[in-house]
């Protein structure tokens, strides 16, 4: 059994993409799957509850199937910073519920978990915790998620040095290209690609290149094809 804690640069920068990308490959490749996104931003009122995108996309590369409160136990309506969305509802997240809960789904043996955290590496669990902190307490071995944009070498090496400076193994890293900027001019984004590969000091798990609209299953298995999954236990 493996299990990784996936983060990204910044909000927005693929994490859902390369997860449920993995989680897609891993199931290509026979092995029983979940993936978790335990606090989730910016969800929709539905019949059956309230209900987060990137989490219905991981629930969709789960096998066998999971239920959306196993997936999403901690669903907030607007798109903002977790400790913020938990304040607005009346609430306070805490590092000790999230350790359990996430915890006792690990202890279910699936051959690939991976526990997609939202923003990036620092984002604040409540006013004394990050969201971090789940990985950290749990040891899990992360997957960082770049947004391949301008800024995106500072970004991604600041965070790289978070990890290892929390204890932690980076067990890879993954690119998104979400920048228009960088997908029309081939010799930025090969030399951006050089410096982190140079830079970052961990395998690089695959490139995804820029997506249209799609369905969010399509989507993953576009992502599987431009991904490898990373060494585990």
């Amino acid at each position: 059994m493996s299990a990784f804690f996936v983060t990204g640069t910044d909000t927005d920068a693929g994490k859902t993409l390369v997860t449920s990308g993995l989680l897609a490959l891993a199931r290509r490749r026979g092995l029983t799957t979940l993936g978790l996104k335990p606090v989730a931003s910016g969800c929709e009122p539905t019949p059956e509850g309230l209900r987060n995108a990137d989490a219905l996309a991981l629930q969709a590369q789960c096998h066998p199937t999971a239920d959306y409160d196993t997936i999403n136990p901690f669903a907030f309506v607007p798109a903002i910073a977790p400790h913020l969305a938990a304040r607005q509802a009346g609430m306070t997240l805490t590092l000790d519920d999230l350790v359990e809960r996430t915890r006792s789904l690990l202890e279910r043996g699936r051959n690939l978990t991976l526990v997609e955290s939202a923003g990036g590496w620092r984002v604040p669990l409540n006013e004394s915790e990050d969201l971090s902190a789940l990985a950290i307490r749990l040891g899990l071995p992360v997957i960082l998620v770049v947004g391949l944009r301008l800024g995106c070498i500072s970004h991604a090496r600041l965070t790289a040095e978070a990890i290892r400076a929390d204890g932690l193994t980076l067990a890879g890293w993954a690119g998104s290209l979400v920048d228009p900027v960088f997908a029309s001019d081939d010799a930025l984004y090969r030399d951006n690609l050089a410096t982190l590969e140079a830079k970052l000091p961990t395998p690089c798990l695959g490139i995804i290149p820029r997506l249209g609209t799609c369905e969010a299953r399509t989507m993953a298995e576009y992502a599987a094809d431009h991904l490898e999954l990373p060494d585990g236990d």
